[in-house]
């Protein structure tokens, strides 16, 4: 570790000994957050979702303000318009889509996530919102478990953020069913180098595919201000960042044909 790294972590601590963790940059902005928004949905596809005051695995803000993955909420509106019967939610954390399609679609969700944690905080998600009757909670996703999700499912769409199972999971030859899905699937290139290449490859015949890009956030995007952001307007980045380990992607893929009802 060099000198300049070893400076920074002291400055970091001593930061962390003399301020009152509500006022350390990221307390602060969280709780600024939550009696803004009352822990609700303000913006994009599922604007007045009610939510709880943690995420799984991600950052809680970006979801109150309705930015999270904003990059997506084209893909999501359309997804809306169009009449699935059901979405099997790969890796669905706290269920922040998996409960945002149970409220704008008629859609049958299965919500398939390995973290026990996760689940218990996508539960209370599921009753806090009242689509209890519309969300099936289930463990592990196996391809197994996706044929058989899949196997009387109707028009159908996956939505898979699987930190790189994607690659053992959206295989249209052990999982043929998926050739006549929808799919919205995060890309994690830098879990196994060229995995979207292969994703590509393998869906190309079946497909049309849109590749979606991360885009940079502007402070604009958190519209709440108060001394303390003007005083210390990074922290507001704070509030926007979603914590990616690198620049994220998405491929959109939408089969050729409707497939007919299975």
């Amino acid at each position: 570790m060099n000198k300049d790294s070893v400076a920074l972590r002291l400055r970091a601590k001593v930061f962390r000994h003399l301020i009152p963790s509500r006022f350390q940059p990221s307390s602060y902005i969280h709780g600024l957050a939550a009696s803004r928004t009352h822990a609700t949905v303000q913006n994009g596809p599922f604007r007045g979702m009610r939510y709880i005051d943690q995420s799984f695995c991600s950052s809680i803000v970006p979801k109150w303000l309705g930015i999270y993955e904003r990059e997506l909420a084209a893909c999501i509106e359309e997804a809306i318009t169009i009449p699935f019967q059901t979405v099997v939610d790969i890796g669905a954390a706290e269920g922040y889509y998996a409960v945002g399609l149970a409220l704008r679609t008629r859609a049958q969700i299965i919500a398939f996530e390995m973290d026990t944690s996760a689940r218990k905080l996508m539960k209370s998600m599921v009753a806090l919102n009242r689509v209890e009757g519309r969300v099936a909670i289930e463990g592990k996703c196996t391809q197994l478990g996706l044929r058989e999700a899949l196997a009387s499912s109707g028009m159908t769409m996956v939505l898979c953020d699987a930190e790189g199972a994607e690659a053992i999971l959206l295989d249209p030859i052990r999982v043929p069913e998926l050739k006549e899905c929808h799919i919205l699937v995060e890309l994690h290139d830098f879990v196994i180098g060229g995995l979207s290449e292969a994703i590509r490859d393998r869906f190309s015949a079946s497909h049309n595919i849109t590749h979606v890009w991360q885009e940079c956030r502007d402070r604009s995007e958190f519209p709440y201000r108060s001394l303390y952001t003007k005083l210390f307007p990074n922290s507001i980045d704070l509030g926007l960042s979603e914590g990616r380990p690198s620049k994220m992607a998405w491929y959109w893929m939408r089969p050729h044909e409707e497939a007919p009802a299975r």
